[in-house]
């Protein structure tokens, strides 16, 4: 039984579901492995192959299937390589290197290396957005534009905002959707599918409990990478008034956008986030 999982049951019905949504995806892709010291790691590849690199790292809890209404516009003007983060409910390796430690950038070195990826721009979601960040820290100059939406790292967690959301988790299907419907922010039948997939995860799946770290202002002051950051303003996981903030603080010359109906689940800013990209075509590998 895979240990991230809840039974081996349970582990097979969440990547028959996730094997599906990759099934849909709408444009021609590659899936490609890439061997690293923290296992196997997935990523599915679009775009074409002389095109900009782009990189995208999903949230906790989820795959690259979080890229599905985003990809087919960004596939045509960037490469792009959407991966399965290690240790989550996708087709890379379970295991989970420490948030505390350089294992995160090291995964993430064997995962560009494998690719042929020398530099690259890079989009991340909630966790994707805390190890985008922690991997532009480390790796000065190997990041050449950055998109960050609800971010972990920067503006501190608040707990106390999610216990009370997560109080009809024991419920059932329906205190699990309604749990992922308060916590994420999404409402409205046309979030109804996604809710629907991150329940039925949550259901079979054993998220982190790690500590996710926040950055000093002295490592956030290193990055010199242009930022596009996006945060909604009833995000109950982190305080995105701190996030937006610090970002602005911190980063130079920062594009900051607090979406004040959003929480913490940011969908449809595909448009933005591919203006915001185009402004360096000239980015290489």
């Amino acid at each position: 039984m895979n240990s991230i999982y809840k039974s081996a049951t349970a582990a097979e019905q969440v990547l028959q579901r996730y094997r599906e949504r990759l099934a849909s995806w709408p444009v021609p892709s590659d899936h490609v492995r890439i061997p690293t010291g923290a296992g196997e790691t997935f990523v599915v590849v679009s775009g074409p192959p002389d095109a900009p690199p782009l990189v995208l790292l999903h949230g906790a809890g989820a795959n690259s299937s979080t890229w599905l209404g985003d990809i087919a516009s960004w596939a045509g003007s960037f490469r792009t390589y959407a991966v399965d983060l290690v240790g989550e409910p996708g087709l890379s390796a379970p295991t989970r290197p420490r948030l505390d430690t350089d294992e995160p950038a090291r995964w993430l070195d064997r995962v560009l290396d494998g690719l042929g990826i020398t530099t690259c721009a890079m989009v991340g979601m909630s966790l994707g957005g805390w190890s985008a960040l922690d991997y532009v820290i480390r790796r000065p100059g190997r990041v050449t534009r950055l998109v960050l939406l609800c971010p972990g790292g920067i503006g501190r967690p608040t707990p106390l905002r999610i216990l009370p959301a997560m109080a009809t988790l024991p419920f059932g299907r329906w205190g699990r959707r309604r749990a992922v419907a308060r916590v994420t922010g999404l409402t409205g039948p046309e979030a109804a599918p996604v809710l629907d997939d991150v329940a039925h995860t949550f259901g079979a799946f054993r998220p982190r409990t790690e500590k996710l770290p926040v950055f000093p202002d002295d490592a956030l002051g290193t990055v010199t990478a242009p930022v596009l950051v996006v945060v909604g303003a009833r995000d109950v996981m982190f305080d995105s008034g701190e996030t937006a903030e610090r970002a602005r603080r911190c980063f130079p010359d920062a594009d900051v956008q607090v979406l004040p109906d959003a929480g913490h689940a940011i969908l449809g800013q595909t448009d933005r986030i591919l203006t915001f990209l185009s402004h360096s075509r000239t980015d290489s590998r």
